[in-house]
């Protein structure tokens, strides 16, 4: 929202959503496991912290990313969706 690339009315959907437990969505926490899978995530393919961060959960749970970024895209170890 602060940079204007999410309408705040699209923030409001995604908290309504995570507060209905009938969605299927669930925050993950960054933890231990995440901070330590940080380290098979290539900062010279993703450079930007958040980044990694968000690919690093994707991969310490197993689960595909949906995601446009092109760099987190060139990754190997992260199955990406979009």
């Amino acid at each position: 929202m602060e940079r204007y690339r999410l309408p705040e009315e699209a923030f409001d959907q995604l908290i309504n959503a995570l507060s209905d437990s009938g969605t299927g969505l669930e925050i993950a926490p960054l933890n231990l496991i995440t901070a330590q899978t940080l380290r098979q995530i290539p900062r010279d393919i993703v450079p930007d912290m958040p980044d990694r961060i968000i690919a690093a959960t994707a991969l310490s749970l197993n689960l595909p990313l949906v995601t446009r970024d092109a760099q987190i895209q060139a990754l190997t170890n992260i199955q990406t969706i979009w």
